[in-house]
């Protein structure tokens, strides 16, 4: 593998970087990023191991680190790399969870990276989470004394949590706390509570290293991935210090990196904002859209009512000198975005296209749209896919994972006693009824309770899509098998994925892809369907038929795309909202208690309408029609 190299030059040293008090590097990816950082600490292991000395590491959990153990394990197996001179310190560990609970931290690393590495086992440490209280405190000033002992950590990985956390050094926590038991903030909770399947299973205190001892390492690297991540992001780097902020307390330490991808960048001012640090390449379409659609939100105007003043007063007069005039300029940013309304997405017959977001021709398109799980597509874009049959295009649908996983275990016994009700042989579904009645906390489904769980998703599926109005046939499920682990963790994507998911396109040949661009986790389930998805449009882009095949990327129910980013926009009335909405009700076992809701506590409804209507407002606001709502669109040209 080629050795990538992170660059230490000082963030100040630029003013691009002037706001920043952390430094950070930015990746392409979560993956080119997590190879530069396995690449680091294999550097420091060959070092440590050439002078005779252990490797002290301090590692993390979290999907965050997750491509980094990958990384070296590949390097492990690939290249030689030994671990028999590390020795590793855990960050932290839930108290009151036993080492093989399918949530512990013990589990996690081992299954994640020690199985797979030769480090010797006597050599982990991973905190306790099974001690008696009275005990705890000497443990934990034990734990101390054993990285002080070995003169401190050479390397500590770190991520962050969305309240600033790093390790489970919650909001408030001291500058000089060291190892302790700690009490976990609901939102810490609240995030983990999917896989603990349920809030009330995710324990209420934990075990973990403190600020000081964090601090002790002689280098740390955080990791953040993810759109997620982005916000805390930019209050750590460029925020002041703050207990209320954990994070922070880095800017204390004078070796200490965050590599970061695209996403968890993207609220930084150098990128979100250039024209602030006056180091904006106005050449660039896109950050001329992403400046002109800030300052209408800064000035509180429309795109028409801006002036001259308020394009200098904001770091743009460069900008002006390039294009002319501010008025010359507000009209080409309205034309732009003007042009991304349509009510035909899939091209409007006998129309000119030339400013349209879609093709007219052909005059009836076959669109596929591929939805992660089986309710993406209408909670996405329902009202789209609404228009799209009833203006005649011929329309397929592909569930790319059977969802089984997000149906509960109280929905689930309601239809296999359903069942049981109307059969005329019971005795078949005893042995699921029975596994759900005595079922212990978090314990892999069987196969056949994940077969019903994954039938109720299908069934409710094909009743949605009966509703918006397309056939049975042209509904594909494609129980993809890397989602099929039983578990939160799914198995790696292979080939396999891709081979089903281009055997499909290949089938259909379809003029349109619509496909879910939520990139906000990178080990989630969409970022998965969406890197299968290109990475087969990758292998079939020669064929003939893709030279006549669009992309269009949607988000879900959790965020949108920036006004700069949008490419084509759907109106809907406030009929089609209601059908939108019948038609996400469909998917009963998604709705009033939904297993995996994220950030956010209302039904997937409500944050759909809401989306859509904070849209429209967002269009109505920079002087456009004002519509009900409005589902957005971004093209992935490949």
């Amino acid at each position: 593998m080629k050795q990538k190299k992170i660059s230490y030059q000082s963030p100040g040293a630029f003013e691009e970087h002037r706001f920043e008090k952390l430094h950070n590097v930015t990746f392409d990816s979560s993956l080119s990023g997590s190879e530069a950082v396995a690449q680091e600490i294999a550097t420091l292991i060959k070092e440590k191991q050439s002078n005779g000395l252990p490797c002290v590491l301090g590692l993390a959990t979290g999907s965050s680190p997750i491509s980094v153990y990958n990384q070296l394990i590949k390097l492990h197996q690939e290249e030689g790399l030994s671990f028999k001179n590390v020795i590793s310190f855990n960050l932290d560990e839930y108290f009151g969870l036993e080492p093989n609970d399918i949530n512990s931290y013990h589990l996690f690393m081992h299954e994640n990276l020690f199985d797979h590495i030769d480090i010797p086992a006597e050599t982990i440490n991973i905190p306790s989470g099974t001690l008696e209280p009275k005990k705890v405190r000497d443990y934990c000033k034990a734990y101390e004394k054993k990285i002080a002992g070995l003169g401190g950590l050479d390397f500590q990985l770190l991520g962050i949590g969305r309240t600033g956390h790093v390790g489970f050094n919650e909001p408030g926590s001291n500058i000089n706390s060291q190892t302790r038991l700690v009490t976990l903030d609901h939102l810490t909770r609240y995030d983990a509570a999917g896989a603990f399947y349920g809030i009330e299973n995710v324990p209420r205190k934990a075990i973990t290293m403190g600020i000081k001892t964090i601090l002790s390492a002689k280098r740390i690297v955080l990791l953040a991935w993810g759109t997620n991540k982005s916000e805390i992001i930019q209050k750590a780097v460029e925020g002041s210090i703050t207990p209320s902020i954990p994070t922070t307390y880095l800017q204390e330490h004078n070796n200490t990196t965050l590599v970061l991808d695209q996403h968890a960048a993207s609220g930084l001012t150098r990128i979100k904002a250039p024209w602030i640090t006056g180091n904006c390449d106005w050449s660039n379409l896109s950050n001329q859209c992403k400046a002109v659609y800030w300052l209408c939100e800064k000035t509180d105007k429309s795109i028409l009512k801006l002036t001259e003043e308020d394009y200098n007063q904001n770091g743009m007069s460069e900008l002006l000198n390039l294009e002319g005039n501010y008025y010359d300029l507000n009209i080409k940013m309205f034309n732009r975005l003007q042009n991304t309304i349509t009510g035909w997405p899939g091209g409007k017959a006998n129309a000119d296209d030339s400013n349209r977001p879609e093709r007219r021709m052909p005059e009836k398109k076959r669109s596929i749209i591929f939805s992660p799980h089986p309710d993406d597509d209408v909670i996405s874009m329902g009202g789209t896919f609404d228009r799209l049959v009833s203006q005649g295009h011929e329309v397929y649908v592909a569930y790319q994972t059977s969802g089984n996983i997000a149906v509960s275990d109280d929905e689930a016994l309601k239809y296999i006693e359903v069942i049981s009700d109307i059969s005329d042989d019971s005795a078949a579904y005893e042995a699921i009824k029975k596994e759900l009645l005595h079922k212990e906390k978090n314990t892999i489904d069987s196969l056949a309770l994940r077969k019903l769980k994954g039938t109720i998703r299908k069934r409710e599926s094909l009743a949605a899509n009966r509703y918006i109005g397309i056939p049975d046939d042209q509904v594909h499920f494609l129980n993809l098998p890397f989602y099929e682990s039983g578990k939160i963790k799914k198995n790696p994507p292979s080939q396999v994925d891709i081979d089903i998911t281009n055997e499909l396109i290949e089938t259909i040949k379809p003029h349109q892809i619509f496909a879910a661009g939520d990139l906000a986790d990178p080990h989630g389930t969409h970022r998965i369907c969406l890197e299968i998805l290109f990475d087969s449009i990758t292998q079939l882009k020669t064929a003939p038929f893709m030279k006549d095949c669009w992309v269009w990327l949607y988000r879900g129910a959790w965020q949108e795309f920036e006004v700069h980013e949008i490419e084509m926009a759907v109106p809907m009335s406030p009929d089609q909202v209601l059908r939108k909405r019948k038609a996400i009700f469909y998917h009963q076992s998604q709705k009033d208690s939904v297993m995996f809701q994220g950030s956010d506590d209302r039904e997937f409804w409500l944050r759909a309408e809401e989306r859509n209507r904070l849209s429209a407002k967002r269009y109505r606001d920079l002087g456009l029609s004002d519509y009900q709502a409005v589902e957005l669109f971004k093209r992935y040209h490949f």
